[in-house]
């Protein structure tokens, strides 16, 4: 698959979540293994949910171009989630050998966002998205392998009690950002 074609699948995956969860669901808790700066960790959804709410936001694939803009959008802006009192974490079916390496590099999360591993899709499948299976050729910005499938570009602005306050489909990758950074300042204003 050349890369016009990749860049025009992964754009694909933008579209509206049609079947994703909606306002007032209960987000499906998880634990999975993450990475922060590098470092691999057990990350847990009810354990972060304790400290405030929370961005889950799925993309397609690490080192892939819209979702690379989408990190670094989320990395550029952790301060003002953090004065809202909302913290971030990025779900993808990439490995966490992946992530570590992703989750460490100044161009994408630099060290500031948490990218956690749903190498099976079942976290993605929970929250009722889209996954599109793997092209056995497709290669990232640094022409390595994926092989894995895409969950669909969907984010959700969960609260501490566990419910969807909102859900962000169909949106470049920078104003999936912006509107997730509207969602989470309005929600700790009330």
């Amino acid at each position: 698959m050349n890369r016009l074609t990749l860049i025009c699948c992964l754009s694909a995956l933008a579209l509206p979540a049609h079947a994703a969860l909606k306002t007032g669901d209960t987000a499906p808790d998880f634990t999975t293994q993450a990475s922060l700066a590098g470092k691999a960790f057990t990350y847990s959804l009810k354990t972060e949910l304790k400290k405030g709410p929370v961005v889950v936001y799925f993309y397609p694939s690490a080192y892939t171009g819209g979702c690379n803009l989408q990190a670094h959008t989320f990395a550029e802006n952790k301060e003002k989630f953090d004065a809202a009192g909302v913290s971030i974490v990025g779900v993808s079916l990439d490995s966490i050998s992946r992530l570590n390496d992703f989750s460490a590099d100044p161009s994408y999360c630099a060290g500031k966002i948490s990218v956690a591993s749903d190498a099976d899709g079942k976290i993605a499948k929970s929250y009722d998205l889209t996954i599109k299976a793997a092209n056995e050729t497709a290669k990232d910005s640094r022409g390595i392998e994926i092989g894995h499938g895409f969950a669909e570009r969907t984010t959700f602005i969960v609260t501490p009690d566990g419910k969807v306050a909102e859900t962000i489909g169909g949106l470049t990758p920078v104003e999936n950002v912006e509107k997730a950074l509207a969602a989470a300042r309005k929600l700790t204003a009330k």
